[in-house]
């Protein structure tokens, strides 16, 4: 079994330029600094240090503190706003490697549905189902074949989901995955996934960020880059 990964260790720079850097984030870092600005460690903030010349805001997206993998930021103001403006149009590819609970009836399919801050106050951060009023989220998703080391097993029902998000709402996969079917939901949580019901003894959520694609700001060349899923 590949390395789960601790909060303690560095993140990776996989591909650097002059206008941006791909890294692999651990899971247990915070993609941006939180609130007070600059009060909590974060990928964007170890990547000040070791790029200084970095300008501007670097962020274009996010990744949850608990999710693992790939990562793009801007060295510039100008990348920023392209690699941004690619992530508000849906224009980047993304897939994600997750261990659910139990496999689902069907080897492939897609879930549709929109998704809203859970307005009760003891419930944050959570995301739900919300048909009358969330925002429409789809999520792709099929079986994985690879086979399952058998500590991450879960009753022996554990599957491998291939995971294409085709929006980018707080927790989509993570809600979209765990909510029942009665509500659109494909009703099989991740491993590890406590914030949405796991009962699994999983050390971490088995979410991985393990392919990320975009456009090379101002050129028509299309850049991809992977990384396995340590799990």
């Amino acid at each position: 079994m590949g390395r789960l990964f601790s909060p303690s260790e560095e993140l990776t720079i996989l591909h650097q330029e002059d206008d941006f850097v791909v890294i692999h984030k651990p899971w247990g870092m915070r993609s941006a600094p939180g609130r007070p600005e600059n009060t909590h460690d974060s990928a964007e903030l170890r990547l000040r240090h070791l790029i200084p010349n970095a300008e501007g805001p670097m962020s274009v997206h996010r990744l949850d503190m608990e999710t693992s993998g790939l990562m793009v930021f801007a060295l510039n103001a100008s990348t920023q706003s392209n690699l941004s403006k690619q992530f508000q149009k849906r224009l980047v590819g993304k897939r994600y490697i997750a261990l659910v609970e139990r496999a689902p009836g069907e080897s492939q399919g897609a879930v549709a549905a929109p998704l809203i801050k859970d307005p009760e106050p003891d419930r944050w951060p959570r995301q739900k189902i919300c048909h009358e009023s969330g925002r429409p989220s789809r999520t792709l998703w099929r079986i994985h074949e690879r086979p399952i080391e058998e500590p991450l097993r879960h009753q022996g029902q554990t599957a491998r989901l291939e995971l294409r998000p085709e929006t980018g709402r707080t927790h989509q996969l993570r809600v979209h995955l765990a909510s029942p079917p009665t509500e659109g939901g494909l009703g099989t949580p991740i491993l590890g996934d406590t914030l949405y019901g796991s009962e699994s003894t999983a050390p971490r959520l088995c979410l991985h960020a393990e392919a990320l694609a975009f456009w090379r700001p101002n050129t028509d060349e299309w850049l991809k880059f992977e990384s396995p899923a340590p799990f």
